[in-house]
């Protein structure tokens, strides 16, 4: 059986075929690529339900992306990149190491719950094999790793490769246990689960004191 082939709707504006400045087409072009790359995989997508889905000719996605990979490649970007910036934030918008792992666990609840499901690309790609795609998610990975240790390191003293170990431990368990919940999301809420998973979370990494405070190791 053959996957089934986009249509693109005539009354969605970002499909029209009229002009567009060129970064506001690239985003046309990448939104068009997630929802085949997601429903199909990689090896079954091709550039022509792509071109379809975005409501533009082939030459026009070629002028953007000379091919299907390269095409893959940055969308995978964007999306390493929007998963790296929202643990940052998380990281970077409060003082308080209780609310700091409360964001990190829900950055990760978040990403996996958006709309479009891009977070298959970035967990369950069908091309994980290749070099490149290894390396952008790798990258990823550490991106948001090295946010949390940051934390770890300046608040603890614990040195560099032990703030990292921990901050990985934190952020395995953020992504599994979204991913575990996503198809359950009927039985316990988003914000239910984030709680319980920070809980967990926290239970662990308050028992180290934070610098100056050794007498008060779970205050944040």
């Amino acid at each position: 059986m053959q996957p089934s082939r986009p249509s693109a709707p005539a009354d969605d504006p970002v499909r029209r075929t009229g002009r567009l400045p060129r970064g506001a087409r690239r985003l046309q072009l990448l939104r068009a690529a997630q929802e085949v790359f997601v429903a199909q995989g990689f090896h079954a997508a091709a550039m022509d339900d792509i071109a379809v889905a975005a409501g533009v000719s082939k030459p026009v996605l070629y002028q953007h992306f000379p091919g299907k990979r390269e095409l893959y490649l940055a969308l995978l970007e964007q999306q390493v990149g929007e998963l790296t910036e929202r643990m940052r934030e998380a990281m970077s918008g409060t003082d308080d190491n209780r609310t700091r792992v409360d964001g990190a666990v829900g950055a990760f609840f978040d990403f996996i719950d958006a709309d479009g499901e891009a977070f298959r690309l970035v967990f369950e790609s069908d091309l994980r094999n290749d070099d490149e795609v290894r390396r952008i998610v790798d990258a990823g990975t550490r991106g948001c790793v090295e946010a949390i240790a940051e934390v770890i390191a300046a608040d603890t003293g614990v040195d560099q490769e032990r703030a990292l170990l921990l901050a990985s431990g934190m952020t395995g368990l953020a992504e599994t246990s979204a991913r575990w919940w996503l198809p359950r999301k009927g039985t316990v809420s988003r914000d239910e689960a984030v709680a319980l998973m920070s809980s967990l979370a926290w239970r662990g990494i308050s028992g180290f004191p934070r610098l100056g405070d050794a007498d008060h190791p779970t205050r944040g």
